[in-house]
């Protein structure tokens, strides 16, 4: 297709074709059979040619450029066309120079849908975008890229102005969209008018943005807002110049106020929560010339309609706090920064001075207010330091690390509170838990409650992650050296309720050699998962951590490990894993980082368990995991049988003695201690088996003596109780019978079975019975003369002592 192009030379527009930068001149110009790679139409021109190819708008672009002088003639004023007609469809930008006085100003009135300030480097949805520049003699400064759909209504500059359009090739667009006006003088660089039209926001720059704002120049920002909406001013990014004379400065005009111009430093906070419209000026100074710096401002302008609590106060008081900070911020603050558009909540100190974040010290009472829709949008985040300085008074203090109520009875949901913990040289920091104590969040053991706590222990030259723990654990206490950082974490709104509940304390102790001490005291059920700080990246090298675990009297613990090997190999040094129960003569297991570990095993007593670290070798690093599981202690089924027999035989015997020596006593009457010479001391059936007399051996006959009888004196004298002399040899001055001792009773007998003799004669004499005795016993409390026990033995001496047991026992 060919395109014919004629300009009128009143027109002044010029028409420049050109190639692409960066591609290939494989389609052309042609122009009477003559290809170009590039083709220029001035004013005057009638020119008709066609493209080489078929999609001439991979290739090429346009630039349409129209002079308009309003210094020497009148100005153009009304709506702004696009001229000329009939160009062909390529990705096309309109230029408009126009030359104006410093005396006059001009104003582009913009039609709806208005225009919205980009960033450089940013691109338009549609790609459709308007760049002004203010022409001041032969200085150009930019104003700003606009794209369409925004709130930006006009644009007021001083002097002359070269303003472009750019429109991608497909753009159905045919107008302009602005119209050029003659405004009297402004006296300063540019006024921009933005209008906001119910809740909506405008994010602007200053001119040459990010580049520096001109030179002592002024510029002004009006802001047209429905007087029932509240407007407020943030700045985002910032930065100032170096001055020599005046200063920069930001300056408000808001209807209504007592102190037109409100000035304000770029680093205030600016006004919120204003009614109505206002204005907003920017001024600079005169900069150093050795050094001038930069003075340019990106901020935004957010326009909410009035909260229905706007006047409700809430009381902050830090009065008796120390050391503390307490931020309330939107969600996501600070590594995530809201969406312009996205609707905010304000914080403010008093009805002017609000801001999205805003932070309160310790030692001062607030009354705040919120300018938000929705409180659950914000969150509080606090920090409070605690240190040592004297270590023998602060060893005798322990220091509770549960937030103030002042926090908690905001309407905002705390999201992390921080304690910093600085201890002294060779003192130490102690946390406990006493009664809900912690549990350390593993993958086997996740914490599931609405908040957490992380503990770091950090010196200038490494950082410890001891972990992540939760209330309704087994860990007691924990013993760090270092300075340390504990981070409370909450999740979900639980944590309003348990709060009242927190009991984690604080205190400096003694130093101690390792890096971290565990004491841990598990529940009597629970399985316990404990593993080494710093997870999964690894101990750093040569860190020492210990775990102290009790177990009850009651219960035996089984500890395992969760792997079979520490899984590194050290460059210098080794690295070991020690248990030992804490016992007397317990033996303690020791493994290197080449052995496997230990199997799992019980342990009756409490038991340290230690792991010491290497330098390991590179890609190597040691995570340690174990568990501890309890049990009740049960006694063995055959020590129970065994015991219980033992017990029945015990009572057995006593039974037995006592009802033998309950008729033995009944039928034995001599006294005790006297020789009887009546008692027929031969064994029945073995007459004959002695040739000598009493008198020609050395056998004897004795009573065993009742202590009740031989000490009988001296129990009365002590009420009773018997006291035996110790050491005390008292001869027998009795008569000598002349018959031999008679055999010991049948129960002191038991392996001697005496055998059936048919013969009549009397057995052979065993050997063992060559030193046998005869035993009398009395009955506890029987006291009787000689004469009687001796009558009573002369009418009884045909059965003999032998026959009198045996027929006892059968009784029993």
């Amino acid at each position: 297709a060919s395109f014919t192009i004629s300009l009128h030379k009143v027109d002044n527009t010029t028409v420049m074709i050109k190639l692409r930068p960066g591609v290939s001149s494989s389609c052309q110009i042609r122009i009477k059979n003559v290809l170009r790679p590039e083709l220029k139409i001035k004013p005057g021109e009638n020119v008709t040619f066609t493209f080489t190819c078929s999609t001439p708008e991979k290739y090429f672009i346009m630039e349409i450029q129209k002079n308009i002088d309003c210094v020497s003639g009148p100005c153009p004023f009304g709506d702004v066309h696009l001229y000329p007609p009939g160009l062909p469809r390529l990705d096309r930008t309109y230029i408009w120079d126009v030359k104006a006085s410093t005396k006059a100003g001009l104003e582009l009135k913009f039609s709806t849908p208005w225009l919205r300030q980009i960033e450089p480097g940013e691109r338009c949805p549609d790609f459709v975008s308007y760049n002004i520049n203010s022409c001041i003699d032969t200085a150009t400064v930019n104003i700003g890229t606009f794209c369409r759909n925004g709130s930006v209504s006009r644009v007021k500059l001083l002097g002359g102005v070269l303003l472009s359009l750019h429109l991608p090739w497909n753009s159905p667009l045919t107008t302009s969209g602005f119209n050029i006006a003659n405004r009297t003088s402004i006296k300063r660089l540019c006024i921009i008018e933005s209008i906001l039209e119910g809740e909506s926001s405008v994010t602007l720059m200053s001119p040459n943005y990010p580049l520096g704002f001109p030179e002592d120049e002024l510029m002004t920002w009006q802001f047209v807002v429905p007087s029932n909406m509240r407007a407020s001013v943030f700045f985002h990014n910032y930065s100032l110049s170096n001055c020599e004379r005046k200063e920069e400065r930001v300056e408000y005009h808001i209807p209504g106020s007592l102190s037109n111009p409100e000035v304000f430093k770029l680093s205030d906070s600016q006004p919120a929560n204003i009614a109505g419209s206002f204005n907003m000026s920017l001024q600079g100074c005169d900069q150093d010339a050795q050094n001038p710096g930069i003075l340019r401002l990106l901020f935004q302008v957010i326009v909410q309609h009035p909260q229905i609590d706007e006047n409700v106060t809430h009381l902050v008081d830090l009065s008796k706090e120390r050391n503390m900070t307490v931020t309330i911020h939107f969600e996501g603050w600070p590594n995530h920064v809201p969406l312009m558009s996205e609707p905010i909540c304000l914080i403010c100190k008093d009805p002017r001075t609000c801001d999205r974040v805003l932070t309160f010290v310790s030692g001062t009472v607030y009354r705040i207010s919120f300018v938000c829709k929705d409180l659950s949008q914000l969150r509080i985040t606090a920090e409070k330091g605690i240190s040592c300085v004297d270590h023998r008074r602060c060893q005798s203090k322990i220091y509770s690390l549960s937030v103030p109520k002042a926090i908690m009875q905001l309407p905002i949901r705390l999201h992390k509170f921080i304690w910093k913990l600085l201890a002294p040289d060779l003192t130490n920091i102690e946390i406990t838990s006493p009664s809900l104590k912690l549990q350390q969040h593993v993958p086997e053991q996740r914490c599931n409650t609405s908040y957490s706590y992380s503990i770091v222990s950090a010196t200038p030259e490494t950082e410890l992650n001891v972990g992540v723990f939760c209330p309704g654990g087994s860990i007691e206490k924990i013993q760090m050296r270092n300075n340390i950082t504990i981070s409370l974490k909450t999740f979900g709104k639980g944590f309003v309720n348990e709060s009242n509940h927190q009991d984690l304390k604080m205190s400096f102790v003694p130093h101690i050699k390792d890096e971290c001490t565990f004491t841990v005291s598990p529940n009597p059920k629970a399985k316990v998962y404990l593993q080494t700080p710093n997870w999964p990246y690894g101990l750093p090298p040569y860190v020492s951590i210990s775990w102290y675990i009790i177990v009850s009297s009651k219960q035996i613990a089984r500890l395992g490990f969760s792997k079979d090997r520490m899984g590194i190999a050290c460059e210098t040094g080794r690295a070991y894993v020690n248990i030992k129960e804490e016992t007397s003569g317990a033996e303690e297991t020791v493994r290197r980082e080449d052995e496997l570990l230990p199997d799992p095993r019980k342990m009756y007593h409490n038991f340290w368990v230690n792991v010491s670290n290497c330098k390991p070798v590179d890609k190597t690093q040691l995570t340690l995991q174990f568990w501890v599981t309890f049990a009740d202690k049960q006694i063995d089924l055959g020590i129970i049988l065994a015991v219980v027999a033992g017990a029945g035989v015990l009572v057995a015997i006593g039974l037995t003695v006592c009802c033998v020596k309950k008729k033995k006593k009944k039928a034995q009457n001599p006294m005790v201690g006297v020789y009887n010479a009546n008692v027929n001391t031969q064994m029945p059936g073995k007459k004959g088996l002695f040739t000598k007399g009493r008198q020609n051996n050395e056998s004897h006959v004795y009573a065993v003596i009742d202590d009740a009888v031989v000490y009988g004196d001296l129990l009365k004298e002590s009420n009773g109780s018997v006291a035996p002399e110790v050491d005390v040899y008292r001869p027998f001055d009795g008569p000598v019978g002349s018959l031999p001792p008679s055999p010991p009773p049948f129960s002191f007998r038991k392996d001697i079975k005496r055998p059936s003799n048919t013969e009549g004669e009397p057995p052979a004499l065993m050997d063992t019975d060559h030193d046998t005795y005869t035993f009398a016993h009395q009955k506890s409390g029987q006291l009787e003369d000689n004469g009687d026990a001796n009558a009573k033995d002369k009418g009884d001496t045909s059965v003999p002592l032998l026959e009198n047991k045996e027929q006892d026992g059968l009784v029993e």
